[in-house]
């Protein structure tokens, strides 16, 4: 699986605007198989296993394509961190969200440690941890394990929904967004006001942005025309 997810978005197919990943059947994704365990001999062994995933798992949060998860059923320890990967995040109300490593006597090894904390928050993570605490998809909207809830079965369809908004914004919007975005967050003021300046820059300074205001104040024109006597 790792495999082919790193391939795939190492070289997604041509044209590809939005990206939907979820899991078949009743639920998205229970995490690693633990008998994997048992193939692995000390430290060595131990670190590529986790780098595998994390090559996997990067791939995902540095698409230049935006990628939106559903979720549904069981979303634990490895399905986490691979949600957490994602840009968007789609839950049915079956999904529930599940940390059990410490009760195995394991911690992350897909990215989780550094990822979940920024959508949940350390210590709400060091909680579900060390206590073995579950979150229900309603539960966890508000806490940032995800952007929307939805019924049961409606996951795929309201991820089209979304897909299709996202494919229609312009290409390098879409690419500031992602990249640049998160990277603002994590710097410091200053740091983060001049990179905010050069995204700006870069973007409105393409031949597609320069196109889509043009055509935004055409459609503007008309309207005036339409009701000269606005008040606004």
């Amino acid at each position: 699986m790792l495999a082919g997810i790193e391939g795939f978005f190492s070289d997604p197919p041509e044209g590809t605007r939005a990206i939907i990943i979820y899991g078949e059947g009743k639920h998205f994704s229970a995490g690693v198989d633990l008998a994997a365990f048992s193939e692995i001999h000390g430290y060595e062994d131990s670190i590529r296993f986790s780098r595998a995933f994390h090559r996997a798992f990067d791939r995902i949060e540095n698409s230049e394509i935006p990628v939106i998860a559903v979720m549904q059923g069981a979303v634990i320890g490895g399905g986490l961190e691979l949600a957490a990967a994602a840009h968007i995040r789609v839950a049915e109300r079956s999904a529930h969200y599940a940390l059990p490593e410490a009760a195995l006597g394991i911690f992350l090894g897909g990215g989780g440690a550094v990822r979940i904390p920024r959508l949940i928050g350390a210590t709400r993570m060091t909680d579900m941890m060390l206590t073995g605490r579950t979150y229900t998809a309603e539960e966890g909207m508000p806490l940032g394990f995800s952007q929307y809830v939805v019924d049961d079965g409606q996951g795929i369809a309201k991820a089209l929904e979304l897909a299709e908004k996202v494919a229609a914004n312009a290409v390098l919007s879409n690419f500031a967004v992602l990249h640049a975005l998160p990277r603002i967050a994590r710097m410091d003021p200053d740091g983060g006001f001049l990179l905010e300046s050069l995204m700006a820059a870069v973007t409105t300074s393409d031949d597609e942005a320069k196109a889509r205001l043009d055509a935004f104040f055409k459609r503007r024109a008309v309207k005036d025309v339409d009701c000269p006597n606005r008040n606004d």
